[in-house]
């Protein structure tokens, strides 16, 4: 009995340990849009700095617009195609620059988890450029192998949608038969947003004073004319 409550607390403060151990994400947002509803993820810049500096530079300069999800494997991954092939639009010569970019292989002890981030890239660990896997399912193989630079915080309804797509086998890839293409990208930034939010009460309680004040002046100013 003692034995059995000795590995049940060492597996308690082992995942207690794993919990505390996760990442935490920067304020910035990036949202793709999709007919199949819109998916946003934030950054770990601690954990993949290259990675994430490189992957918000293709955002700010458009070039995941009209690209598309070349990948969806149920329970496994949703892939970004690479920018460079992927787009349906030409790139100019900003972006074609960035994209052309191969960024450094920062593996890190990041679980591989539904919902992660995850950088494409070839035989060679510092081959990543611009495609990456939205994680549908837990994928263990391939933690310490990619790297890891965010997570989706909203949208998971819409990576479901996906999984449910008509797919084909093309090798060692299952694909979509219809091209889900990432019709448009922004991002903001919550911590700017949560100011905007924070103005806006603060200016509803201003407004709301300034109609109390108002209301006790004329108060005051009937009292004052009823009393001579």
């Amino acid at each position: 009995m003692k034995i059995l409550w000795w590995v049940s607390l060492v597996f308690v403060i082992t995942n207690v340990g794993a919990l505390a151990e996760e990442p935490q994400l920067s304020s910035p947002r990036v949202v793709f849009q999709t007919s199949y509803g819109d998916i946003e993820f934030g950054f770990y810049p601690s954990v993949a700095p290259k990675t994430v500096d490189h992957i918000f530079e293709l955002v700010r300069l458009g070039c995941y617009n009209t690209n598309h999800f070349f990948r969806v494997d149920r329970g496994f991954v949703a892939q970004v195609a690479d920018v460079a092939s992927g787009r349906s639009a030409p790139m100019n010569e900003e972006q074609r620059k960035e994209a052309e970019k191969t960024i450094v292989g920062e593996f890190s002890d990041v679980k591989h988890v539904r919902g992660i981030l995850s950088m494409g890239r070839y035989s060679d660990p510092d081959s990543a450029q611009s495609s990456f896997s939205i994680l549908l399912g837990d994928a263990p193989h391939l933690d310490g192998q990619y790297a890891i630079f965010g997570k989706v915080t909203k949208g998971d309804e819409t990576l479901r949608k996906l999984e449910e797509l008509p797919t084909r086998r093309e090798g060692i890839f299952v694909m979509p038969v219809e091209r889900i293409t990432i019709l448009s990208s922004y991002y903001y930034d919550t911590e700017l947003e949560s100011c905007e939010q924070e103005r806006g009460i603060l200016k509803r309680r201003l407004a709301a004073s300034a109609v109390e004040i108002e209301r006790q002046a004329k108060k005051i100013q009937t009292t004052n004319w009823d009393t001579m």
